[in-house]
């Protein structure tokens, strides 16, 4: 599979607002399926794959929201993140003009750096890359 992240857009050949049918038939079967029910009805459907990835789906007909990449071939312009640590990956951004950076310590002792215009967040241990999460 193409291991690109595409900003707004998805991952590889997934595509956000995309069915969970249509992405099953692309990546093969999950490892493992949950569905979530919040508050006012809603239900998140997530897809947990083996090889870093885990997708959200939401609405009454699901469709992909959310992906959280933890695939050590993962791309995003051209690099390869999981060889790049915090400084690196804030400058890529940088010069792919997205500034716009929000950084926070989490409670379970993770850093996150998230830039709110390409929807992405980056979770590390430690400037050890540990996901990456996009959004629509």
């Amino acid at each position: 599979m193409n291991s690109d992240i595409q900003i707004k857009q998805g991952y590889g050949d997934i595509k956000f607002d995309m069915p969970i049918e249509e992405v099953v038939a692309t990546l093969g079967e999950p490892n493992s399926v949950e569905t979530i029910e919040s508050a006012g009805d809603e239900t998140t459907t997530v897809l947990r794959y083996e090889d870093g990835l885990t997708l959200f789906f939401e609405g009454d007909s699901p469709i992909l929201s959310c992906i959280d990449i933890s695939d050590e071939e993962a791309t995003l312009f051209n690099k390869k993140i999981f060889d790049m640590g915090e400084k690196e990956i804030v400058k890529l951004m940088v010069d792919n003009q997205y500034f716009e950076q929000d950084v926070d310590n989490e409670d379970w002792g993770e850093r996150r750096v998230s830039f709110g215009e390409g929807n992405i967040d980056f979770y590390f241990d430690h400037d050890e890359l540990l996901s990456a999460i996009i959004g629509k």
